[in-house]
């Protein structure tokens, strides 16, 4: 899958290098996601945010209007993200779902890249789902 990752530090470039071993195309931007720098999601499907990343009802428009259909957040919070503009768009969104207290920050770029291989295989994310829509009741476990 082409992915694109937004506002990325050197620590978590590093965790997602190695989380994704070549799986997928991903390319990593250090800039923040916005109206800007939209651009450069031409021909990806999915974008990787972060939970300092807003993302908003325009810049989904923006990310559906250039072919984004999948959001991966590497958190376990989705306050950033507006997910009833993302069910109106079509856009999926995952998150990293809270287990057991802890995820270290390498377990959740684990999940991020599961994540898009369930989306790549055409598979439900499962409990990483946090799409507005409740349609888990329809979903197949991955």
């Amino acid at each position: 899958m082409k992915a694109i990752a937004y506002n990325i530090k050197p620590n978590e470039k590093e965790w997602l290098v190695l989380a994704n071993y070549k799986k997928h195309d991903i390319t990593i931007i250090a800039n923040s996601l916005s109206k800007e720098t939209l651009a450069f999601v031409n021909g990806k499907e999915a974008l990787l945010v972060f939970n300092q990343d807003k993302v908003d009802a325009d810049l989904i428009a923006g990310l559906r209007a250039n072919g984004i259909k999948y959001i991966a957040t590497t958190s376990f919070t989705t306050d950033h993200i507006d997910l009833n503009a993302a069910a109106l768009a079509g856009v999926k969104i995952a998150n990293v779902p809270f287990e057991d207290g802890a995820n270290t920050s390498f377990e959740g770029m684990q999940q991020v890249i599961k994540n898009l291989d369930q989306w790549a295989a055409g598979i439900c994310v499962g409990s990483a789902c946090a799409c507005a829509l409740n349609c888990r009741a329809h979903k197949k476990e991955g």
